[in-house]
């Protein structure tokens, strides 16, 4: 499906990684929410995965199916996604990992 636009599912796995890495508020220095990464951040990783899924690199060559996406972040250095071509034809997104510098 090149050059289309697929449709992208998020896995509740990947929203119960963000509310445990960034919680539900803000940290006491402004440190992001997880509604703050979700509206600010998700949508154009999902954007991303929907328009450009085939460019991707695989996650493990010569296995296609399974790609991920390192990105900035408007909050952090760098994200990790990784998103599975389902048998319908979407595409799934199966894990986030957020640099959350130290």
């Amino acid at each position: 499906m090149d050059g289309g636009r697929r449709p992208v599912r998020v896995l509740v796995e990947v929203f119960d990684e963000v509310d445990r890495l960034l919680g539900s508020e803000r940290g006491p220095n402004g440190e992001p929410s997880a509604n703050d990464f979700l509206t600010a951040d998700l949508l154009r990783l999902i954007d991303e995965f929907a328009v450009g899924f085939d460019h991707l690199p695989e996650l493990f060559p010569g296995q296609p199916g399974v790609h991920f996406l390192v990105s900035a972040s408007v909050f952090f250095t760098a994200v990790l996604v990784v998103g599975q071509l389902a048998d319908d034809g979407a595409i799934e997104l199966v894990s986030i990992t957020i640099d959350l510098g130290s």
